[in-house]
């Protein structure tokens, strides 16, 4: 409704802010109405965390209110930067209180409280702006500012109901103001839930793509508890809890509640802290999730992994859990990457669905629900905060980051050759490998930029490939990587299962020097407990670790046989720093092994089965006419082999003893092409 500007008041030689009508609404009598009523609020409001008002001047055409200059950023900037420690962020949802607290007194409704209308100057103090849309309640006795605006109009934007309007307004609306009943304060004691809880989350509570979904949401919807930090006190939570109880009746009533309640937690930090159950003791041992979905299984269990000696409380008891989705929300494996990450808290879990999409599911929940906007994603994994989500597009292309919140993807570069694991480090920097054997692991700033070569495999020799599967230690200086032997590359991981060629490796950032750690492993992660975590063949292993030291000690034990394993090498299992193991069940090469059968498959989806004899296809191609099937068989060899639906036969194309995948006919229907690994160098064939 208007411009804002600095100014600088010669009179009284102080630097102000200057909000003026815009001229297209300045004849508006309900807009200039409004503007009337700001001045009038704001003139009855003295408080220090109030932004106050010196004046409304009316010149010709031009209507302005001279306010309080108050520096620093938004807290909506503020939060841009990531979630607000929590102390931080309790001392500002205290003054946020106490000026809620002074209106409300004087019978004022704020009713457009949000992050872009709370300022935080350098010296902490809050400052709450905008009280423009401000409705005074019935006023009470004695309240002479509120009865001179009980009759004040209140006007509608427009662009609450625009689509793509999410950032705004509808995001802190009470469920009361969705529905356009009466307000009261208590419509501000749920906009200021809203907000503490994205101060400590840097997330809405409440999201959607349009401002009729997220009116939805606040209608139907309860926030993600579980993204709250650790740390959260539980008198904080059961705040948040009150202020956005969908109820009023049942809602916190009074501003000062929630300072008191605020102050209490400040003058006792952690004392009422909680914890997740699986870091109430670190020593306690390995928690491990099975997640089976439809198609893919994707187990999660907990076991008590019996390395470590037993704390003095009792141990936590063995559990195993397999949690089914619908089909909608299957886990899809790529063949190429690994398909599923946890949170570093192990609490919700991402993984590749259909189409590409990323799917995130708490593991408190029944459901997983779609990242909008994300589809050929591949290799997923999380920010140090889990406020980000990283992927790859497709095969190869982009690195790409999309924020929980549901905000676009974001690119962040260009990458050559295929994705081969990726780990975001706690300076906000990205440490990736691709199958380009020309670079090992690169690093790129989480923003977008230029990736910078870490290592470059000795290609010299003949015993490096590549350098896969980066993990950055604690503290950022420092990478866990796998260093892929000569000749596993394209032949099957079996890298996975290659023997003692392939190496676990640590980088120092600082040097660029690395060094082997474990022979016969690949793909290893660090647990707070004091673990490496790593691939064995199909089998996950664990060994003690000396962070400090970066040097393993003792042997290591089996703590689960059977994981899936790519051939290229990528096992499907993600572990939290506290433990949680998510996997999914199979062993060395089994993304690819196994019999099955050919089917046709109507667009109802019926099935009906092909008489072809049960073989290990993959990549089936159907001839232009219709009559034939072009497929590889990955059994004894990866060959290119035809399958004739009139003669009912099966007939074998390639025999060279390099790898042949991919068939795809031409438009005559008379050759197929494919792709071949021979002479150790990928390109294209056709066969006649």
């Amino acid at each position: 409704m208007g411009e804002v500007y600095r100014a600088r008041d010669t009179r009284l030689t102080r630097d102000v802010a200057i909000k003026v009508l815009l001229a297209a609404v300045a004849n508006d009598p309900e807009r200039f109405a409004r503007f009337s009523r700001e001045a009038q609020v704001l003139a009855s409001l003295n408080h220090p965390h109030i932004a106050q008002i010196y004046g409304l001047e009316d010149v010709g055409d031009v209507r302005a209110l001279v306010m309080e200059l108050v520096e620093g950023p938004t807290l909506a900037d503020r939060i841009a930067q990531g979630a607000i420690p929590l102390d931080e962020a309790l001392l500002i949802a205290k003054q946020i209180a106490e000026a809620l607290e002074a209106a409300h007194e004087q019978g004022i409704v704020h009713r457009d409280l949000k992050p872009a209308n709370i300022k935080v100057r350098p010296d902490g103090t809050v400052k709450v702006l905008d009280f423009g849309l401000a409705k005074a309640l019935d006023p009470p006795a004695g309240t002479e500012a509120a009865a001179a605006l009980a009759n004040s109009p209140t006007i509608t934007s427009p662009a609450m109901t625009q689509r793509g309007v999410i950032l705004g307004t509808a995001a802190y609306m009470s469920p009361e103001q969705a529905r356009g009943l009466p307000l009261d304060k208590r419509s501000d004691l749920w906009a200021f839930g809203c907000v503490l809880y994205e101060m400590l989350t840097a997330r809405r509570p409440f999201t959607g793509d349009t401002a009729s979904d997220v009116s939805a949401a606040i209608l139907s919807r309860e926030p993600d508890w579980m993204t709250l930090p650790q740390a959260t006190p539980a008198a904080i939570r059961k705040l948040l809890r009150r202020c956005l109880e969908k109820d009023r009746r049942r809602r916190l009533a009074d501003a000062a509640d929630a300072r008191l309640e605020i102050e209490e937690a400040l003058a006792s930090p952690g004392a009422d802290a909680v914890a997740p159950a699986q870091t109430a003791s670190r020593r306690a041992g390995l928690v491990v999730i099975a997640v089976a979905l439809p198609g893919v299984a994707l187990v999660t269990a907990l076991v008590v992994w019996a390395v470590m000696r037993p704390p003095p409380q009792a141990p936590r008891l063995p559990a195993r859990f397999t949690i089914v989705p619908p089909p909608a929300q299957a886990l899809v494996v790529s063949g190429t990457a690994r398909d599923l990450a946890l949170s570093r808290d192990g609490t919700y879990l991402v993984y590749t669905g259909g189409r590409g999409q990323l799917m995130v599911r708490a593991l408190d929940r029944l459901d997983a629900l779609p990242v909008p906007g994300v589809t050929i994603a591949r290799g997923p994994f999380l920010s140090p905060d889990g406020r980000w989500i990283g992927f790859f597009t497709g095969v190869s292309g982009e690195l790409r980051k999309v924020a929980l919140t549901g905000e676009p993807p974001i690119p962040v570069c260009r990458i050559v050759g295929v994705a081969r694991g990726a780990s975001w480090s706690p300076d906000d920097t990205i440490v990736f490998a691709t199958n380009e054997p020309t670079t090992g692991l690169l690093r790129v700033p989480a923003g977008g930029g230029q990736p910078e070569v870490l290592t470059t495999p000795d290609l010299t020799k003949g015993v490096e490939e590549d350098h896969l599967f980066p993990s950055v230690l604690p503290g950022g200086q420092s990478v866990l990587f796998t260093i892929a032997p000569a000749a596993a590359r394209w032949e099957a991981g079996r890298l996975g299962g290659s023997g003692a060629n392939v190496q676990v490796a640590v980088l120092d950032l600082k040097t660029g020097a690395h060094r082997t750690l474990i022979r016969g492993a690949s793909q290893a992660e660090y647990v707070d407990t004091g673990h490496l975590i790593y691939n064995a063949a199909g089998t996950l292993r664990a060994a003690r670790f000396d962070l400090a030291k970066l040097e393993v000690l003792g042997d290591p034990v089996v703590v689960l046989e059977q994981v899936m394993t790519a051939g290229s090498g990528a096992a499907n299992f993600s572990v939290s720093r506290h433990g949680t193991l998510a996997y999914v069940p199979g062993g060395a090469g089994s993304q690819t092994s196994g019999t099955r059968s050919l089917v046709w498959v109507t667009r109802q989806g019926r099935e009906e089965r092909i008489a072809a004899p049960l073989r290990n296809y993959v990549y089936p191609s159907l001839s232009p006419d219709g009559t034939r099937a072009a497929l590889a068989i990955d059994d004894e060899e990866l060959d290119i082999w035809s399958w004739d639906f009139t003669r009912q036969t099966l007939t074998r194309l390639t025999f060279d003893p390099s790898r042949e995948w991919y068939p795809g006919w031409t438009p005559d229907g008379r050759r197929i092409v494919f792709v071949s690994a021979r002479g150790a160098v990928f390109n294209l064939y056709r066969r006649l």
